[in-house]
């Protein structure tokens, strides 16, 4: 009695779980983009295929299938599936996790897949904890990460691990994900109606996220049978604005968002600005094109306009959106307000090109490097000149390949902070090229 009684409980949570949930993929075969990681003889494949634990990191935007996949592979494997949060757990969970594996191991022989969500948030301390399994493949380890693995995961775990990385989802792929909600029994089973012009707005709005397209669906479904544009838009407390991720919208508006900040025009530049963010543009998107501005058209005319976008850009991936438009906001602001040089992306352009024609030359013998056995008997860094060691921390030594010792590349403008910069190197060039000893 007791087992029908907790069937039927189930079976009544089971319909009440999160649409994004509820259509969770079941195998490879039902899992919607990440295509170069699910063909044949994939190291993914293998993995579902062999009985033989491993350990991975997915790294990828949210909503691009890492805890999907996780869940995946556990499931077509048969293996046991304990899910870890990084944001709540710490040592003495991770080991209660492991010893708990080790036991079934031991007594059954099922293998369990432990999986770490958000394991960039976890400290030393807690990543070290997981090397004694993954080291002696007590678990199959699966850790998901939006951060890049190489700053936040300790180099001993990454090494006993493959890394795979995880794309943002197709406007396809999240459309395909879209409609088989809607006719799938786990899913809406057909009970609600979705317009053509509604489907692409919350293709628009999922921004390559798959949870959040079914999110955006499941509240509109609760509004109304028949969904369209004004439904999916009283869902998602968002107006309909005309940009095409995809199309030339999407071109046009981040090119007027660019020539806006460019030509000073703040207004301008934070209307397109609002355009993106209301529309579901990814604000990572929005943020490096903030980032490559700032030293592209702005440049050593205010040397800060970087460190206020790199410091946005990192705003955003901390908190996100909707908060995160501020910190956009505010660098959108500086860089169009800042004064402007193009001299930075032509000086590299420049040296780039003479590089690319076969204009390299050897690097001079005194620059080279003298640290290694032997490199003295090759005259490596003999006659160097340590800066320091002079006045001013300057002193005349060639530093270029004699090929291209007077080729000019940094020709800095006279706009804003860089005029102090052009008159210390104009200076600096003169005394550098002049010869003879400083």
């Amino acid at each position: 009695m007791d087992s029908l009684f907790d069937s039927a409980a189930e079976e009544a949570h089971r319909g009440q779980e999160p649409l994004a949930v509820r259509m969770r993929p079941r195998t490879l075969d039902e899992v919607l983009g990440q295509r170069h990681l699910l063909g044949q003889g994939t190291p993914l494949r293998r993995l579902v295929e062999s009985e033989a634990p491993m350990s991975l990191f997915l790294w990828g935007p949210p909503g691009t299938g890492k805890t999907t996949l996780a869940y995946v592979v556990a499931g077509v494997t048969k293996r046991r599936f304990v899910e870890v949060s990084a944001v709540s757990a710490g040592v003495k969970d991770v080991r209660a996790a492991i010893d708990s594996a080790r036991r079934e191991l031991g007594m059954t022989g099922r293998q369990t897949v432990l999986f770490v969500d958000e394991v960039h948030r976890f400290n030393k301390a807690q990543q070290d904890a997981l090397l004694p399994a993954v080291e002696n493949r007590w678990v199959t380890f699966i850790g998901a990460t939006t951060e890049n693995p190489f700053f936040s995961v300790i180099s001993p775990l990454l090494s006993r691990s493959l890394l795979l990385t995880l794309e943002s989802l197709s406007d396809d792929d999240v459309r395909a994900v879209l409609e088989r909600a809607v006719g799938d029994p786990r899913g809406l089973d057909g009970r609600a109606r979705l317009a053509p012009e509604a489907l692409d707005q919350l293709v628009r709005l999922a921004g390559g996220d798959a949870r959040r397209s079914l999110t955006y669906l499941e509240a509109a479904a609760l509004l109304a049978d028949d969904i369209t544009v004004e439904v999916v838009e009283r869902a998602v407390d968002k107006a309909a604005v005309r940009y095409d991720r995809q199309g030339d919208q999407h071109y046009d508006v981040i090119s007027a968002f660019i020539k806006s900040m460019r030509g000073s025009d703040a207004d301008a530049a934070l209307h397109y600005l609002a355009r993106m963010v209301e529309a579901g543009e990814d604000p990572r998107f929005i943020a490096r094109r903030i980032v490559i501005f700032a030293s592209e058209d702005v440049g050593m005319a205010d040397p800060t306009c970087l460190q206020v976008a790199v410091a946005a850009a990192q705003a955003v991936e901390f908190i996100g959106l909707p908060e995160g438009r501020l910190n956009l906001a505010q660098a959108v602001i500086h860089c169009a307000l800042a004064p402007k040089s193009n001299a930075v992306i032509k000086a590299i352009g420049e040296a780039c090109a003479d590089v690319s024609r076969g204009s390299i030359g050897q690097v001079p013998v005194h620059l080279r490097d003298a640290h290694y056995p032997g490199a003295g008997k090759l005259g490596h860094g003999q006659g160097y000149k340590y800066p320091h060691d002079f006045e001013h921390g300057l002193v005349r030594q060639d530093y270029a390949p004699a090929e291209l010792r007077d080729r000019r590349y940094y020709e800095p403008t006279s706009h804003g902070a860089e005029a102090g910069f052009a008159d210390r190197w104009a200076r600096i060039r003169a005394f550098l090229r002049g010869g003879g000893q400083g």
